[in-house]
């Protein structure tokens, strides 16, 4: 006898088809040496019987196809928890381009532009002022040239500085909402005239999701729910950290006196044992918890010129004026021979290059060590997430040169 399904049933098993299973990597698929690709985990390993590293997850893709993913070391190296593919991780700053995605979408539905004054959606930065100068504990303040723009906070080259004293530690305590600390932030004075110099800024990227909440009328973790981890499939990828998923979540860890222990309450998002209890802050710049499965699918839309799984979320122009390098010779990003494009450190010279990375490469990095890039010329999405409150560059960088090196095949 066959039973009808009911609409209810459909729409619990929705999720489901969304979060089917990654496939079988296959890197001759995807135009990569096997063999190459299978030196990542050994390499990993040493750092983590060096007590370097707790553990990590790497995740290839070349072509749209999955040419890596394997977990490496301990989620919980204390509790000698093994590290699995599905493992959660704070990505903090990677968090940035995700909010310049939900930008892109709003400017695509005339809801802003780019070269908007940011007083145009958030009255409360009209008048903002300058620092002119500062000589013996007396600041003089100045108007500057021009408001910021929307443009400015995607590039960091607003001038808005960190939070100011009495909501510095606002990214580590999240106890204010979005709006009371985009408030604060607009009374604010920059700190140098806008468009002429490149200083990253966690608080202008807030101001950029507070746009989001004013312009969608949405919250902005609903708006990233409903408008870009739905429609991909990502399942496993929140602003705050449902209940039921908290097992999965690596401890942030710190080497102290030559050993790894677990990072306190005094680093960004606080204790992560304490899972954010309480927050209220939504942080678009640093607070998104995710998998590299899930990242993977962000980075594949991006590749694809904003469409992925038969879903597109923004239009090839977005995605060519979001990656493209927008600080010119402007001395701008993290690592050596990038710059930035809107919410994108971009590759820009060969001094860039020197882990394989092809100039125009796209990417950004998280505080505890993550990083995700897309390589459009090699067409390469990469993911290496690990949680460490130290010097990840020479995990990172093993990972990202094995990686480019394993192509075999030109990309078609």
């Amino acid at each position: 006898m066959i039973f009808p399904i009911s609409r209810r049933v459909v729409v619990l098993l929705l999720p489901l088809v969304l979060a089917a299973a990654p496939p079988a990597p296959d890197p001759a698929r995807a135009g990569m040496d096997a063999a190459q690709l299978a030196r990542i985990g050994p390499v990993l390993r040493e750092f983590v019987e060096r007590g370097q590293m707790s553990g990590a997850v790497t995740l290839v893709m070349r072509r749209g196809v999955l040419a890596h993913f394997e977990a490496t070391g301990w989620q919980d190296a204390d509790a000698k928890k093994p590290m699995q593919r599905d493992t959660i991780f704070q990505i903090m700053s990677m968090t940035k381009p995700v909010t310049g995605a939900a930008i892109m979408m709003l400017a695509e539905e005339g809801r802003l532009r780019l070269h908007d004054r940011v007083e145009d959606h958030l009255p409360e930065f009209r008048g903002q002022m300058m620092i002119a100068g500062e000589e013996n504990g007396v600041r003089t303040l100045r108007k500057p040239s021009r408001p910021i723009t929307i443009r400015d906070l995607m590039t960091h080259t607003s001038g808005l500085g960190p939070a100011a004293p009495g909501i510095g530690d606002i990214m580590v305590r999240m106890d204010r909402t979005l709006a009371e600390a985009c408030l604060i932030y607009s009374q604010q004075p920059l700190l140098f005239e806008p468009g002429t110099r490149w200083n990253y800024s966690n608080t202008g990227i807030a101001v950029l999701g507070r746009i989001v909440e004013v312009l969608s009328g949405m919250s902005f973790e609903k708006f990233l729910e409903t408008r870009i981890f739905q429609p991909l499939g990502m399942t496993d990828t929140h602003v705050f950290l449902p209940v039921e998923k908290r097992p999965r979540l690596a401890p942030v860890f710190t080497v102290k006196d030559g050993k790894l222990v677990k990072a306190g309450a005094d680093i960004l998002g606080g204790d992560p044992l304490k899972y954010r209890e309480g927050a209220k802050y939504s942080g678009p710049e640093h607070s998104l918890y995710s998998t590299a499965w899930d990242l993977a699918q962000f980075y594949q839309m991006m590749l694809n010129g904003g469409v992925h799984g038969g879903k597109r979320l923004l239009s090839a122009a977005s995605v060519r004026m979001m990656t493209q390098l927008h600080t010119g010779d402007l001395q701008a990003g993290h690592n050596p021979g990038t710059g930035f494009g809107l919410t994108w450190e971009v590759t820009k010279d060969v001094a860039g290059t020197l882990t394989g990375q092809s100039i125009g490469t796209y990417g950004h990095g998280g505080a505890f060590g993550t990083y995700g890039w897309v390589d459009p010329q090699q067409q390469i999405v990469g993911v290496f997430l690990m949680q460490l409150a130290g010097r990840p560059q020479p995990m990172r960088d093993a990972f990202v040169t094995i990686t480019n090196t394993a192509v075999r095949e030109t990309a078609q």
